[in-house]
């Protein structure tokens, strides 16, 4: 009997990370739950059952990257998800110290699991690297210059590192969401303001939820190997672009 097909998630206990696992998982594949904080990792991990598995690591810190995935036997698929914002404010104003911290995150965070995962995954058949930016890895919008240079920083390395592997067979995948509710992501760009949060869905019909993007994470690695998705856009039908979304009804009638 083969064995299945083993995927890395990052940022792993919640959201997208947690949804991408209950996907693959459905698609067969054994998961590994990355990520700081081991109660929520070890929450979803015992949810999706033999098929998943905790690892507590911190992407912003070389040996802990290291070191966890030092003791993977294999991996066919890294699903780079642990990233997020921080902050609204202008440039002139941006505090560099989360500036700093998205930077570490979403970009050298990303690049430490690459560097960490490539010789593994180049022993798999079904190689495969997925970075979760964001639309913001390809628009700008006022307020949000911390987070937008983070996610085209995360952005150019996806775009580079395929150069750069050119002529190997592991596949590099660029997905951009656009607005997504999550539990987290707004909350902690907030500063733990709950009312203001929800503001930022409010009135907008049918925000993208977890399982959409994870969705399209299961979509392009399950395509056959020599197929590369560069990069997915994904956002809903309310919003136009990060700085344009329509907040109000919109009529979803079935059409024959």
């Amino acid at each position: 009997m083969s064995q299945p097909l083993v995927a890395l998630i990052t940022g792993g206990g919640t959201g997208i990370g947690a949804a991408t696992a209950r996907r693959l998982v459905s698609d067969g594949y054994a998961v590994v739950l990355a990520g700081r904080r081991r109660d929520r990792l070890d929450a979803v991990a015992a949810e999706l059952g033999e098929a998943a598995s905790a690892l507590q690591l911190d992407v912003t810190d070389a040996v802990s990257v290291r070191d966890a995935v030092a003791g993977l036997e294999r991996l066919d698929v890294l699903v780079n998800n642990a990233g997020g914002a921080l902050g609204l404010g202008p440039v002139e104003q941006g505090d560099l110290d989360e500036w700093q911290a998205m930077y570490a995150t979403n970009v050298l965070g990303t690049v430490r699991m690459v560097q960490a995962a490539l010789p593994l995954l180049r022993r798999s058949p079904r190689a495969t690297v997925v970075n979760i930016s964001s639309i913001a890895g390809e628009r700008v919008y006022a307020g949000g210059a911390g987070y937008v240079a983070a996610k085209h920083g995360e952005s150019v390395v996806s775009e580079t590192l395929r150069l750069e592997l050119n002529g190997e067979h592991v596949r590099v995948i660029d997905i951009r969401p656009g607005m997504v509710h999550t539990e987290e992501f707004s909350l902690t760009r907030l500063h733990g303001d709950r009312e203001a949060a929800e503001k930022v869905y409010d009135g907008v019909d049918r925000p993208l939820v977890a399982d959409d993007v994870a969705a399209c994470v299961a979509f392009a690695v399950g395509l056959p190997q020599h197929v590369n998705v560069d990069t997915l856009v994904v956002k809903p039908v309310a919003q136009a672009a990060p700085h344009l979304v329509h907040r109000g009804p919109i009529d979803w009638r079935e059409t024959s």
